[in-house]
């Protein structure tokens, strides 16, 4: 294997890019199914990123909120992690031109967002932080010597050599068979939505990386955790639906079912702000029995300067959200469970790695606390480049094997059909007789693609935990806190 043998990253989000840019001045290959921040969840995040950062606010409070929106199932060291380096991400952040909401006296502005239990999320650009931070990347990407960026191909294997990665297998830009050898693969391929019916992601948040790593022989971990936004915009037979974010509920609008009433009100302490999984089985149940509807009208007219992507993606489907109120339903958000890695992103194979939603490395527990997963990108991406910075290459022998994701895609009718199964079974509500059934039906789109496959495995972790955990909630047991 050549000296100059790249570090090779698998996806262009808010995770692959940190990592790249941490791991300079090793050469990086970062391999992209879209160009530019094209088809990256991470542009999307209207939420912004949670960091302690306001007078009388700690890192420990942050970690204190993230173990109970978690429901205790969360790793406390890698909780620790994340909240005290939260700080210097952001100033990382900032020292790459973020530009994050100030007051006129120009220090930080602070949001509060479900689960939080006082402000502490700095945004940029209103709801656009995801997009912004986006920006700052892909340009200090572009502009960095030592990343060569490819789009248009879709990586499907990897190489082994000894039993340790050492390369990836793909399809490129043109359709042919490519094989790259590297001295480290690193999978920041994002998360699951994709594979529901309705989601908050791009459509191919699909879990590639997921069945990449299945293939290679990595462990997964906590799989059967999957969050679900409660306030995605209901646009019936649309999968990829806009996002309507927390922090509309922070800055005072609420939930209401179809006849007006309060669908929080004495649900939670924290009403309207309770974490996620309880707000959208409580949203879930509402459309079940007519509709749900997220009421802003407070919000009047500092929704075209604090929420202009969601005011636009109302007015574009015909509804003034400062005097109608918004229809809305859950989406498949983000994955909690992944590739099982360590807190320094390791993989059970050697030369593998995972970073970002693709990953588990037990910090989001049982379910996300909002705002902490772009954190989490730029945390242990920066984390994981600077130890591959040093990395050597392995030393060179003859035999290679190719490990790749088992079969065909799915076709689109058939990716339709299971989008709606996942969605049914693996929902916010689930019962353990809808989750055999769900095993049952599934088992003729595991044989027809890969993503069947991988719907599989989900279905089989969550019928594995026979009591409610967080995400995980069986309408038919009580919800249950264990560790």
């Amino acid at each position: 294997m050549s000296t100059s043998s790249p570090i090779i990253i698998v996806g262009g989000g808010i995770a692959g890019l940190a990592t790249a840019l941490a791991a300079a001045p090793a050469p990086v290959l970062l391999l992209t199914r879209a160009p530019g921040a094209k088809g990256a969840a991470s542009a999307m995040a209207q939420g912004g990123i949670a960091a302690a950062l306001d007078t009388g606010d700690t890192p420990q409070a942050h970690a204190h909120d993230t173990v109970v929106a978690g429901s205790q199932h969360n790793d406390p060291a890698v909780v620790d992690l994340l909240t005290q380096s939260a700080a210097d991400a952001v100033h990382w952040l900032q020292s790459i031109g973020v530009a994050f909401d100030s007051n006129p006296d120009g220090r930080l502005q602070f949001g509060r967002e479900g689960g939080h239990d006082r402000p502490r999320i700095v945004h940029a650009g209103g709801d656009a932080t995801g997009a912004k931070v986006m920006e700052a990347l892909v340009a200090k990407a572009r502009a960095s010597s030592h990343i060569t960026r490819r789009a248009g191909v879709e990586v499907d294997g990897v190489l082994l050599r000894d039993g340790r990665v050492c390369g990836i297998a793909m399809i490129n830009a043109d359709g042919q068979r490519e094989e790259i050898a590297g001295r480290a693969v690193v999978l920041a391929t994002g998360g699951i939505g994709g594979l529901f019916a309705q989601t908050s992601n791009p459509p191919d948040a699909d879990g590639s990386g997921l069945a990449i790593a299945l293939a290679a022989g990595a462990a997964l971990r906590d799989v059967e955790f999957v969050q679900f936004h409660p306030t995605a915009l209901a646009l019936p037979g649309l999968h990829s639906l806009p996002l309507i974010t927390e922090a509309l509920r922070g800055a005072g609008a609420t939930l209401r079912d179809s006849k007006g009433r309060s669908l929080m009100q004495g649900v939670h302490p924290l009403g309207d702000l309770a974490p996620r999984d309880i707000v959208a089985r409580q949203v879930w149940k509402a459309n079940q029995a007519g509709g749900a509807v997220l009421d802003a009208h407070t919000v009047g007219a500092a929704f075209l300067h604090k929420f202009p992507t969601v005011f636009q993606a109302c007015m574009d489907h015909g509804i003034d959200p400062r005097v109608q109120p918004i229809p809305v339903t859950p989406a498949a958000h983000f994955h909690m469970g992944g590739v099982a890695v360590d807190a320094d992103s390791r993989t059970s194979v050697e030369g593998l790695y995972a970073v970002g939603e693709v990953a588990c490395n037990g910090v989001h527990g049982a379910n996300r606390l909002a705002s902490n997963s772009l954190l989490e990108g730029v945390v242990f991406g920066r984390r994981l480049g600077a130890q591959l910075q040093q990395l050597s290459n392995p030393a060179e022998t003859d035999a290679t094997t190719s490990a790749q994701r088992h079969r065909e895609s799915l076709s689109a009718v058939e990716l339709e059909a299971l989008r709606g199964l996942m969605m049914q079974f693996m929902g916010p509500l689930r019962t353990r007789a809808g989750l055999a059934e769900g095993l049952q039906e599934c088992a003729a789109f595991a044989e027809a693609g890969w993503q069947g496959e991988l719907a599989q495995e989900l279905l089989r972790a969550a019928q594995r935990r026979t009591v409610s955990l967080g995400a995980h909630f069986l309408a038919d047991q009580s919800e249950q806190l264990i560790s």
